[in-house]
């Protein structure tokens, strides 16, 4: 039985002071309360100023969008502090009192600025391009063009408001039952005689157990717990799918994508020609996946067999271990990144502790241009898991270099925020493969790294395919649990073809996964990012760490200052070629290839008889 506790990051936890003390600390009141007399002010400044015909000069709309990038600062820092707090332990009554507060409170300030954003929409074409191509507004470009993006879909001030209001106890309230309601279920596990009852988190650790008995039995009781709650659980997925569609009619939206196309800054085109690349390659997955049937033995993969070690890597690699091998990997990369990297585990920015009640996933959260990032992850002392730690980082990395922008340039679209994350996990990757002493070991590494960029770029292919099922099926009337189920397996058949078997339980796969709930076709953004990293690895080993580096760290710095397309773009590439997503395909091609290499290599050795023993 594995003991959670012992995992080498217990009690790292991160420190949220440089925002708050705690959640009783007064200085959260006392901040509110001046964030409504700034916004009431700021309200009394410009909204008359806005309601001219012609709109603000350039000075007047430059002066203004200062002054409300640093109310949407403290917005930034109340509400970041709520949602960490609550992240870190979602039983706390203290903590989940503070994040409704503090979301309700939010939800009337941004409705005091709501006409901020709504003059600067009805402002007429002519009086946007005169103050877009202002030279006194150049820093702010990017951000204007993007916003007059959503005119033709945004509501009246009034309507605006109620929608935030409601949001309180619509689309917010589901999204943070279905977070508490995951959290507090419990798993009940036997393993040698002993029963023990874990976490979401805890259980999902044990599917990649390489004894092939306690992945079966983990996944038996995830999904058979899991589907007795298919009733509560096919309710909050079915409103969001309908409160989706709702707002997709309301605002005038042509499909359910159209409104993360325009919040990612990317035309429908390139992602359809993206999702297209990744299907065709989908045979790829399936060599994969037979090799690693035979490497185990196994006449074909179960579901739950998907993630089991290939020859097993027995060491554990501890928090501290892990930190010190990404760092080193940085560092052969750059100084510089290296040194941002460390300061994440000397300035307490992360918490790895994998205990009860925290939030499941990992996720880095990037707080303001002035206020570093902190990142939240369970760490349990496995491979997969220094990977998600670097994953994080990179996360990390790029909110630093992208604190050189302003707060309205700083959040990166969705596409270009998972450039970095993904860019750390491939240097880390090749850093710890340079260590390992043996083919063997080498293999078992590799087959770890084809499996997560799998999971990257196919599986969240296959998420946004499953979305896509379930907004058609809910516009037609109720989904059932019955039928999201089978748009489920739907979705995933492709992926998985003759190679690997669905193993029951597997048709409730969707009841768990948050993007799904909290943000909208944010998945496809994963394989976006996965397949343009693989693409700058492939510029990287082709043109040196000399000539890659300033570029590359130039597209990190960058922030949400430009389009996705115009980031890539200064970096040599054109997203909107289809056959550049093919580039990334060659890269995980050559990966499976010298999988197939090693592993003849390690079946061959295991075959020789031992030259001591003839």
């Amino acid at each position: 039985m594995i003991d959670f506790a012992t995992s080498s990051a217990a009690n790292v936890s991160w420190d949220l002071s440089e925002l708050f003390v705690a959640p009783d600390d007064p200085r959260i009141e006392a901040t509110l309360d001046r964030l409504n007399l700034d916004a009431d002010e700021f309200v009394r400044a410009y909204r008359a100023k806005f309601a001219a015909s012609r709109g603000p000069s350039a000075t007047a709309l430059c002066e203004a969008l200062h002054r409300y990038e640093a109310l949407q600062e403290v917005c930034a820092r109340l509400g970041y502090f709520a949602s960490l707090s609550y992240a870190a332990d979602t039983t706390s009554d203290q903590n989940r009192h503070l994040a409704q507060h503090i979301e309700e409170a939010l939800t009337s300030v941004r409705n005091k600025l709501l006409f901020f954003d709504l003059a600067w929409l009805a402002l007429p074409d002519v009086s946007a391009t005169r103050l877009i191509n202002s030279p006194k507004l150049e820093a702010y470009k990017n951000y204007l063009k993007c916003a007059r993006d959503m005119k033709p879909h945004t509501l009246s001030e009034p309507v605006e408001q109620v929608i935030n209001d409601k949001d309180l106890t619509g689309l917010n309230a589901w999204s943070k039952l279905h977070t508490e309601y995951l959290a507090g279920l419990k798993f009940e596990v036997t393993q040698g005689g002993i029963t023990k009852l874990l976490s979401q988190s805890e259980i999902l650790v044990l599917m990649r157990h390489p004894d092939r008995s306690v992945r079966k039995h983990a996944h038996e009781v995830f999904f058979g717990t899991i589907k007795k709650h298919s009733q509560i659980l096919t309710f909050i997925y079915d409103t969001r799918f309908q409160d989706h569609l709702v707002n997709m009619r309301l605002r005038q939206y042509t499909s359910p994508m159209q409104e993360r196309h325009i919040a990612n800054s990317v035309q429908p085109a390139a992602v359809d020609a993206m999702m297209l690349a990744v299907e065709r390659n989908m045979p790829l997955a399936h060599r994969y996946f037979n090799l690693k049937a035979r490497l185990l033995g196994l006449p074909k993969l179960e579901i739950y067999d998907q993630y089991a070690p290939v020859l097993e890597i027995k060491e554990k690699i501890s928090y501290t271990d892990a930190g010190a091998r990404i760092i080193q990997a940085m560092h052969k990369f750059s100084p510089e990144f290296a040194n941002i990297t460390q300061q994440f585990f000397e300035q307490s920015w992360i918490d790895a502790d994998p205990r009860p009640g925290k939030r499941g996933g990992a996720f880095c959260a990037g707080v303001t241009p002035s206020v570093h990032p902190f990142i939240l992850m369970s760490y349990n002392d496995d491979l997969r898991d220094v990977m998600t730690l670097a994953h994080e980082l990179g996360h990390g990395l790029h909110d630093r270099l992208a604190s050189e922008q302003t707060l309205l340039n700083y959040y990166p679209s969705l596409p270009i925020a998972e450039t970095a994350s993904v860019f750390a996990e491939m240097l880390t990757f090749e850093e710890l493969l340079s260590g390992m002493s043996s083919d063997k070991n080498r293999l078992a590494l590799l087959c770890a790294k084809i499996e997560d960029s799998f999971a990257t770029v196919f599986r969240q292919t296959v998420l946004t395919r499953f979305e896509q099922l379930a907004y058609a099926a809910r516009g037609e009337g109720r989904l059932t649990t019955e039928r999201i189920c089978d748009l489920w397996l739907h979705a995933n058949a492709p992926y998985y073809g003759d190679s690997v078997s669905m193993t029951p339980g597997y048709e409730a796969g969707w009841s768990y996964i948050p993007h799904l709930i909290n943000t909208p076709f944010y998945c496809y953004a994963y394989s976006f990012g996965q397949l343009l990293v693989l693409a700058l690895y492939g510029m990287y080993r082709r043109v040196g760490a000399e000539t890659f580096v300033p570029r590359y760290r130039a597209l990190l710095a960058a922030g949400g200052s430009k389009t996705p397309a115009e980031i890539v773009a200064g970096i040599g590439m054109n997203i909107d070629d289809p056959d550049f997503w093919q580039v990334g395909f060659d890269e995980l091609a050559r990966f499976v290839g010298d999988a197939e290499r090693l592993s003849g290599t390690v079946t061959a050795a295991a075959s020789q008889p031992d030259a001591a023993h003839p």
